[in-house]
């Protein structure tokens, strides 16, 4: 049995990508991964990973869930931001319920995630609520 070379690659094509730099650049990137028919009926969570330089390697959905919640899997998430070498992740998830308040889940999920993201030195940015009303950013409103 032989062992073969493991060879790393990585070309990403990011120059015209948008660089972030406020809640509301982040907001009319990632509402554009949200169906306006159903972001009022089913929740969903999505991960934007940027680059040091603040701009967007991609978008991935990490769940779909029902009217009042959805899971996000830490693992899964962080194991993305390591394949696309992201230095920072800004979170986003919509409440269908149209109230921006973050819940208690919402808050708990975040600051587990910043913890673990800390770890691969990877920073968490922010966590945007989204809503048919707008938006929310944890991070302006000092809860990140």
């Amino acid at each position: 049995m032989k062992v073969t070379e493991i060879e790393i690659s990585y070309t990403p094509s990011i120059s015209t990508n948008p660089i972030i730099r406020s809640s509301m650049d982040a907001y009319n990137e990632l509402i554009k991964f949200y169906e306006p028919s159903t972001i009022a009926l089913q929740e969903k969570f999505t991960a934007m990973y940027l680059n040091n330089a603040n701009r967007v390697l991609g978008v991935y959905e990490l769940s779909k869930g029902g009217i009042t919640g959805t899971l996000v899997d830490i693992r899964l998430l962080l194991s993305v931001a390591l394949k696309v070498a992201a230095t920072g992740i800004i979170l986003c998830h919509n409440h269908p319920s149209g109230n921006l308040n973050p819940s208690v889940n919402d808050i708990e999920i975040t600051k587990r995630i910043k913890e673990a993201a800390k770890i691969l030195e990877i920073k968490l940015l922010d966590h945007l609520i989204i809503s048919v009303e707008g938006h929310l950013s944890l991070m302006e409103e000092g809860m990140i």
